[in-house]
């Protein structure tokens, strides 16, 4: 006699698994866009790079244009 619990435990199982490679997809999919997005964005950040350390100089070079005496 076939027992109606490993029956119903199988049916489950199926679901779960089914359900776990839909997720998977879903999980590779985004990881594949989010790649993309930070290759896209690499130029961004290197502009950000370009523009945070031309801040830092021209702060640099303000802050030394204090220190200097005033011309005669």
């Amino acid at each position: 006699m076939e027992n109606p619990h490993e029956a119903e435990q199988a049916v489950l199982l199926e679901r779960i698994i089914k359900n776990v490679d839909k997720c998977n997809e879903a999980i590779m999919e985004m990881n594949h866009c989010i790649k993309e997005f930070l290759d896209s964005s690499s130029d961004v950040h290197i502009a950000a790079q370009l523009f945070a350390n031309y801040s830092r100089n021209v702060a640099y070079n303000l802050n030394i244009a204090k220190q200097m005496p005033d011309p005669v």
